[in-house]
Parts: C-alpha cells; structure tokens; sequence
C-alpha cells in the first residue's frame, strides 16, 4: 500500500482524461478561448493502462475518470472498458451531456456510481455559468442514469452570491429522488477569481438547510472528503464538502494524475512528478510515484493561510482546475 510521511494510505487514484471539456464554467476555466494541450502531450490509451496497472499493483482499488469532461474524448470508451478489467471500483465525474451515449459502457465496465455536476437548477443561471445553453440534456441524463439503476452524485459547487440560495431547491429534489446531492465550497485555483467573500461556508450551508428542512447526519467513512445528511423518510441524501473551513486531510487516501501525465498528491499541491516522461524515457516509475507521495503535506498543499477571509489566491502555485482534473 502506498503511504506518505503522516502514515496515510492511498489507494484511490483520480484519472485525468483531457484538459478538454465542452463547457466554459467561469469558477474552473480561466479564458473562454483556454489553448488546450495537443493530443501527443496526453496520456494515450496504452500509457493509461500501463500506469493504472502499476497504481493498482501498489495497492489503489478505486479509480475515477475526470477532465476537463471525460466523455468529449474519442477514445473514452475504450479506456474505460480497458481499466474495468482492473480489480477496482471504478467510477467517473461528468458534466453530464453526453451520458446517454455511455450506458451501455458504464454498465459492460460495471460502473455502479456516477457523478454529475450542475450548479443550478435555473436554466438561465445554467447558461451564465457554463456558457452554455445545455440543462435540459444534463437533467435528462440525470434522470436516465436513475432510469437505469446508477447510484447519482449531484455535484454543485456553491458561490455566494451566485447559487448559494438554491441549496433548499437541491435538497427537496432528494424527497422522491434516490438523488445524493453534495455541496462543494468554492475552492481558489488559478485563474477562477476566487476571493474569500466568494465562500459560503459549510456552516453558512447548514444554516440555509435548516431553515427549511430537519435534517440528522450520517456516518461518515474516514476517508469521505463529504460529510454527510439526510432528510428522514427522504429517498436521497445531501452532504458537504467543506474543504476551505473544515478540511478533512488528515484521513486524505487521493492521488491525482493529469491528462498530460503528472502525478499530483494533492489536489492544491504547488508540485508535480513527471510519471509520462519517465514512462516514455522507458523508466520506472514506481519510484517516482513513492516519493511524489512521500512529499504530500499534511493539510491542503501546505498553501493555504489559516484564514481563508484574508488569502490571496493569486499567490498560490497550481494549475487551474480544468488542467488539473476534478
């Protein structure tokens, strides 16, 4: 099992398809005309496969797919059929519109769990944030992926100011719908214009929900980077994901790989390894991916300051999120 230097197992790897997404979402692309890296700088199907197999030697057994949008790569079926035959959990995160031409790949790769980000449930509102006019194909698909028995992760990342007092309308979608609906804080990351008034905080979430609904928590894995609600005798749940006020790094078990191959501990963290070019200078990598480990630090990329109210994002070293995958 891979460990780092806090003595924290990781066995889940987060797989970048593409920095490529057909949506413009202002809070993770920087530039509506963002350049894209050419195709000979990503990871090809043969590489992914060889790199996923020596992740799952040294002890990962759940890996997600992301992008930018996963599903706009041509070759995105074939390397989700190819990773299936992997003993892992496999699972993806979408924006959702082009779900329907995957089912039957999700199902032949025994895909149980899907999550889908939407931000709104105002069509208009949808279109200013994505910068494109495509809700209805999203909420269709959502539904399809119920129709179809996969477990829904409704990803909304909350913006004050923005979205922030929709969080009621989400959690009653959760009454008839085996809907699990989790709020992300607003995250800074390069080029997305976060500032700390941007923040609607989990307690400020908590606080909304309550005014509307009684709800209890739940038992939460060590590992859940959410923590976890449900409305009694609702058919779904809802849960946050407080990674500005209340990180949950001590229990993190993440790895993440770019689309351009560079292993990344943490999702904020300012360094990458280079385990393509290794893998095509035909090294090994397993020692790079030890070591790019073994320096994670212990909360959050060692980047933040302790008042997220008074942090500059500009002076933070990362990617933005679309090159970094979700």
């Amino acid at each position: 099992m891979l460990t780092d230097r806090f003595n924290r197992p990781h066995n889940y790897l987060r797989i970048s398809l593409t920095d490529n997404c057909n949506f413009r979402c202002t809070y993770c692309m920087p530039d509506e005309k963002m350049q894209f890296k050419p195709a000979a700088h990503l990871m090809q199907q043969p590489e992914i496969d060889h790199i996923a197999g020596v992740f799952v030697q040294l002890g990962v057994n759940k890996i997600r797919f992301t992008g930018g949008e996963p599903l706009v790569r041509k070759d995105a079926a074939n390397i989700i059929l190819q990773t299936a035959r992997y003993p892992v959990e496999l699972t993806l995160t979408t924006n959702g519109t082009r779900v329907h031409e995957f089912i039957p790949v999700f199902k032949d790769a025994g895909i149980q769990s899907v999550n889908v980000s939407l931000d709104t449930l105002d069509p208009h509102k949808f279109t200013l944030i994505t910068r494109r006019d495509e809700f209805d194909r999203v909420w269709q698909n959502i539904e399809l992926l119920l129709h179809h028995g996969f477990k829904v992760k409704v990803n909304m990342v909350v913006m004050n100011g923005v979205n922030h007092h929709e969080l009621p309308r989400f959690v009653a979608l959760t009454q008839h719908l085996p809907l699990h609906i989790r709020f992300i804080e607003f995250m800074p990351f390069t080029g997305n214009q976060w500032q700390g008034n941007k923040v609607f905080t989990f307690a400020q979430m908590l606080e909304t929900i309550s005014e509307k609904f009684l709800f209890v928590p739940l038992n939460n894995h060590p590992s859940d980077t959410a923590k976890k609600f449900k409305v009694p005798n609702y058919e779904g749940t809802f849960a946050v994901i407080s990674t500005i006020t209340a990180p949950f790094c001590a229990n993190c078990n993440r790895m993440r790989l770019t689309a351009d191959g560079k292993m990344k501990n943490c999702l904020f963290s300012a360094g990458e390894a280079d385990i393509l070019g290794a893998l095509r200078r035909g090294e090994d990598i397993v020692p790079i991916i030890e070591q790019c480990l073994w320096h994670k630090e212990a909360e959050r990329g060692g980047q933040f300051m302790p008042h997220f109210e008074t942090m500059n994002a500009q002076t933070m070293q990362n990617r933005s999120m679309i090159a970094i995958g979700g």
